[in-house]
């Protein structure tokens, strides 16, 4: 394990540049995701394939990041919970990647496994990382997360969703024999459209599921769930 008396967390100088460089980049974003969020809620069921990659070419350049506060918290549960190995949907421009990174980093190691439908935007995002430092501890695979994310290494420590809301349960689903009792799962932007979120709500707040579940209005809402057996 690291001294902890020289972990550099979250104002190592070079994660703080990049971080405060894309929070004044993504202030932009209120133009640019009104369409986004009118495409998202004329859906109906699971999206199709087709059906995310246009939904991804309407967010264009948008950073669509978790806000300062979520980020810290994320860096924050990780610290706690200990993880090494942390799975995220949606990437973007890998704001909550760094966050999730520099946490493993300062865990003593580790691997952030991250997803992003944009080559575009994946490419930005693992360049941001490895400005950040923190290359050796974050991967972003391109793709979709269904068929991307499956094959990461478990035990899942913690998994990010922030992707497409509607693909919440199904990449939870597809995780859930990697969980072990402890796993934290973070749903994030749950308040924006809770109309899509109602079967995952329903998974991870019944007990039999094997998760203990409570909503934080952090951000634009969190739901935390805690796999208990």
């Amino acid at each position: 394990m690291p001294n902890t008396a020289q972990l550099p967390g979250l104002s190592d100088p070079a994660v703080r540049t990049v971080l405060d460089r894309l929070f004044t980049e993504a202030s932009g974003d209120d133009a640019k995701t009104p369409r986004v969020a009118g495409t998202l809620t004329g859906w109906q069921g699971t999206p199709s394939a087709d059906e995310l990659r246009q939904l991804t070419d309407l967010a264009g350049d948008a950073l669509l990041p978790v806000p300062p506060e979520v980020g810290t918290f994320l860096y924050q549960l990780v610290r706690a919970t200990g993880a090494t190995t942390v799975v995220e949907y949606g990437t973007s421009y890998g704001i909550s990647t760094i966050h999730l990174a520099a946490a493993v980093r300062d865990n003593g190691g580790g691997k952030v496994y991250g997803s992003e439908l944009s080559e575009a935007k994946a490419a930005i995002a693992t360049a941001n990382i490895a400005e950040a430092g923190l290359s050796e501890y974050a991967e972003v695979r391109v793709g979709d997360a269904r068929e991307t994310l499956p094959s990461v290494p478990g035990p899942v420590g913690l998994l990010l969703l922030d992707g497409w809301t509607p693909l919440f349960l199904d990449v939870l689903r597809l995780l859930e024999p990697k969980l072990t009792t402890g796993s934290v799962v973070v749903a994030d932007d749950t308040n924006l459209f809770p109309e899509k979120l109602e079967e995952f709500f329903g998974h991870v707040r019944t007990a039999e599921n094997g998760y203990t579940s409570l909503p934080l209005p952090l951000g634009d809402g969190l739901e935390i769930s805690v796999r208990t057996h």
